[in-house]
């Protein structure tokens, strides 16, 4: 549910998170354009217009609504029913298009010129606009420095009082010039977003609307538990009768709020939640988190419509509430709300909410926030994070997803934050009927695991494949540092415990620690003589608390972490030792015989909380996952080479002609996929189009007589499976016979062959585009030639590739270590994916791209195959500001 309305009409935040109404400008606009211009100071006035004229006011509003001029676009802001601004290009026949901003006096300060501006140029992007102009009176700093921060690249030249600009539209993600755009809109979003939120999570009024007076209604639970909570500020209910609800102020209607609420809790039958939500709207509620489910599309479309129209934020529907432990704010209805702390966590699913608290407080793990999103209509996992990153309390998020609303706004967002602090989630939806479940519970289709996993990979999400998992972690991260490496020290007190934790570590990717020299002398100084001292350290079950504790603290030098395993006996006690010992490196315990999963013990003074857990699997996982994470945070950051040989002007011309043949698209013949590929610099192999045996002949003569022959059948994709390749063929009788047989078992269907000098040796691999409904392009590599298909080694990643993202590509297949053998091959497939990744990014007309096989040899890669299916249909704009609708 996100994009432009068929009326082109979409919503975006402003400075002060208010919701600005954007839509092209109509004819039924000429009197409040006008209006708008006409009511402008005359110092303003002149700076618009270089004229202190009110004539000028009609003639621009003539312009922009009634005259019918080709190309040009006219955008207006509303807040409201009242103009805040309005944005306007016109094109100047060269591909350059002259703009004009301007805002409503009293609306200066507020983002709106910066927004409008951010909209035209991503209509001018779709409309291959490739540079603005605009005419600027050398005084005019609010107009200077509205273009100056916008992030575009701007170039001057002034004379006479007016400064000349020019600016190019950026036109491809996170390169150069796009690179300065994307962040500082990135920058506006985060600000922008967070104010928005502010009343929904850090609210100083809470109305329950729904409270009811049956006891256990969700209504009523919810409005008790905020009371119970101690929310700091001022808590209504409203229900019919009035009166009040278990001591708390109630209201019969929301029109009856003696003041606006920051936020609104909704619990009424689905049938009202549309009525509650315009009302709330008129009254001038901030943010609604509506817990009503079931839902049908038109309320909830009509409830999206009245949170827009109200400018609220919206949590819901199918929402489990808002926990906000550092305000006494508990609007859910759960049983018990885990006490503050540093750990933010937002869901879908109201069943995963309620677990999550409910385990949050029994290990006495505190959380920053809560939010369940429910439906997710408006709010999501994004807006969590950007207000996690901004609040300076939140040190681990976890995220609990089932579907994505704008993937690549999120991977950006999530990437930066990951930076910060551990972002956690599970893969849900991973089966056949996990996806069908997803889909119908969030009307969203389930995302591709491989393209998933992408996003989270490339964003350094840490994702666990199972509920239970995903605890385990967040109790590691929760109380214990990131580890610094992946060798791990086991001490245990129970040499076949100690077995089963080395055996856990190994499978779980951990090198356990082997004990050198000096470390079993000063082990042995303090163990029993019949302990074990290798590596797993085996202290005996005779060891003493504080020897025990001594041994930990000797084999935790030199390594990244450790695992005490402990078997308990009634001899010694030897958890009080773990909750009393600190160590400078991260520490995990088995406890083999508690009867929880996963606990945390409590620290003594100033020792941190260890988590203690069941099994040593779960042990060596959450820490592999928290090793793998360090890995990643602590390389450098990669980027995106700006390729400036590409002619990107010239494959766009390709695209172009061919959808003006061809309008609904289709598959690009050899030739044209040929010339498309090498303006990007890929490395193909030659080859000669040919109809008869004749042909055939002389070209595999001009290609050195050591050839393969492709029949070119028209819709026929996978050639070799359909007998339509001839391959290593050598001289002209060979040739023939090949061409013979072609044509023997195609007959009709074949309009000629493409012959290609033969490729010897090598590792044959796949690399290749599809722009995913979801997601965006997407780039997947992996094995290629006939094993696509039987050995499924396969990997993705999303467009655009930074160099870090391409070697990480390569190096996820299984086949990896039989590539990285050639050094230099590595190097040219790292290229030509890089090369990929861009014309993805430049061209998403490019439905499908398939290079197969790209062979990879010890003196480089080149592409033997390729296909190319493009289409018309254009993806909507991924960074542009604006709200889900």
């Amino acid at each position: 549910m996100t994009g432009r309305a068929e009326d082109g009409r979409s919503y975006a935040l402003l400075v002060d998170g208010t919701t600005l109404t954007i839509r092209p400008v109509s004819a039924e606009d000429y009197e409040a354009v006008k209006r708008l211009h006409e009511t402008m100071s005359p110092e303003n006035l002149y700076f618009r217009f270089f004229s202190a004229s009110r004539v000028s006011a009609e003639r621009e509003a003539r312009r922009v609504c009634l005259e019918d001029r080709p190309g040009m676009v006219a955008l207006v802001g509303l807040l409201g029913d009242e103009l805040a601004g309005l944005a306007s290009y016109e094109p100047l026949g060269d591909g350059t298009a002259e703009i004009a901003v301007a805002a409503a006096d009293g609306m200066h300060g507020r983002g709106v010129a910066t927004l409008l501006l951010e909209h035209l140029v991503s209509l001018a992007r779709a409309h291959n606009v490739t540079a603005f102009t605009a005419e600027v009176l050398a005084d005019n700093y609010a107009v200077l420095h509205v273009l100056t921060d916008s992030g575009l690249a701007l170039r001057r030249r002034s004379g006479n009082g007016v400064v000349e600009l020019s600016m190019p539209v950026p036109r491809v993600a996170a390169l150069g010039e796009a690179s300065a755009y994307l962040d500082a809109v990135a920058g506006r979003d985060r600000h922008a977003d967070v104010a928005s939120l502010e009343p929904l999570l850090n609210p100083r009024s809470v109305a329950v609307v729904g409270a009811g007076r049956r006891p256990g209604s969700i209504g009523r639970t919810i409005l008790l538990n905020i009371r119970d909570a101690g929310f700091a500020g001022t808590l209504y209910a409203v229900s019919p009768g009035g009166g009040d609800v278990a001591g708390i102020p109630c209201l019969a209607s929301v029109a009856e709020l003696p003041e606006a609420p920051d936020l609104a809790v909704v619990t009424v039958p689905a049938a009202r939640v549309v009525e509650v939500a315009r009302e709330c709207g008129i009254r001038g509620v901030k943010s609604l988190a509506v817990v009503t489910a079931g839902l049908t599309a038109a309320q909830e479309s009509g409830l999206m419509e009245a949170a827009r129209r109200g400018g609220m934020r919206l949590a819901g529907p199918a929402s489990f509430g808002i926990a906000v432990p550092g305000i006494g704010l508990a609007a859910t209805p759960a049983v018990r709300h885990p006490p503050r702390g540093r750990t933010g966590l937002v869901v879908q699913s109201s069943g995963v909410g309620a677990a999550l608290l409910e385990q949050f407080s029994r290990m006495g793990m505190g959380i920053s926030s809560f939010a369940a999103v429910g439906d997710k209509l408006d709010v999501s996992s994004t807006d969590m994070l950007l207000w996690w990153e901004a609040d300076d309390t939140t040190e681990l998020a976890l995220l609990h997803l089932e579907s994505f609303g704008n993937p690549r706004r999120f991977a950006r967002t999530a990437r930066r934050v990951s930076a910060k602090f551990p972002v956690l989630t599970v893969h849900a939806g991973r089966s056949a009927p996990g996806q069908r479940a997803t889909a119908s519970h969030t009307a969203a289709a389930a995302a591709p695991l491989i393209t998933r996993r992408a996003l989270f990979e490339q964003a350094g999400i840490i994702a666990t494949d199972s509920f239970g998992e995903l605890l385990d972690l967040a109790v590691l991260l929760a109380s214990q540092p990131i580890p610094a490496g992946n060798t791990v020290a086991i001490v245990s007190n129970g040499i076949g415990a100690g077995v089963l934790a080395a055996d856990a570590c190994a499978e779980a990717g951990l090198v356990v620690a082997s004990t050198g020299p000096q470390a079993r002398s000063r082990l042995r100084d303090v163990l029993p003589a019949e302990a074990s001292l290798a590596g797993p350290v085996d202290t005996t079950a005779a060891v003493s608390p504080e020897a025990f504790g001594e041994a930990l603290h000797r084999a935790a030098d030199g390594v990244a972490a450790l695992i005490a395993v402990v078997v308990r006996s009634a001899s010694a006690d030897l958890l009080p030792v773990l909750s009393a010992t600190r160590l400078p490196v991260p520490v995990t315990a088995v406890v083999l015989d508690q009867p929880e999963a996963v606990r945390l013990l409590p620290g003594e003074e100033a020792c941190p909380a260890i988590p203690a857990y069941a099994y040593p699997e779960a042990a060596a996982r959450a820490l592999a996952r928290a090793a793998r994470y360090g890995a990643w945070r602590s390389r450098p950051a990669g980027t995106v080479p700006e390729l400036t040989d590409v002619r990107a002007a010239d494959a766009r011309s390709i695209v172009v002609s061919f959808l003006a043949r061809m309008p609904g698209g289709g598959w690009l013949s050899a030739e044209e996929a040929d010339g498309l590929l090498r303006c990007y610099g890929l490395p193909m192999v030659p080859f000669r189009r040919v109809t008869d045996a004749d042909a055939a002949v002389e070209a595999a003569a001009g290609l050195g007589g050591h050839v393969v022959i492709k029949a070119d059948v028209p819709g026929l994709l996978h050639k070799t499976a359909a007998g339509a390749v001839e391959l290593d063929l050598h001289g002209d009788d060979e040739v023939r016979a090949a061409m013979g047989r072609l044509h023997s078992s195609l007959g009709g269907r074949m309009s000629g062959a493409l012959v290609e000098p033969m490729i010897t040796g090598g590792i044959e691999t796949i690399v290749g585009i599809v722009q995913e409904p979801v997601f965006g392009p997407v780039v997947v590599f992996g094995l290629g030639g006939i094993a696509t298909g039987m050995l499924a080694d396969h990997a993705a990643r999303l467009a655009p590739l930074t160099d870090a993202d391409a070697d990480d590509l390569i190096r996820a297949i299984r086949a990896a270590r039989a590539l990285l053998e050639h050094e230099a091959g590595v190097a040219a497939l790292r290229d030509v994916l890089l090369r990929v990744s861009r014309l993805a990014d430049d061209l998403p007309q490019v439905a499908e791209l398939d290079l197969n096989p790209v062979i990879v040899r010890p003196d480089g890669a080149v592409a033997v195959d390729a296909r190319i299916r493009v289409t018309s249909h254009r993806l909507a704009d991924p960074f542009l500001r604006r709200l889900p609708r």
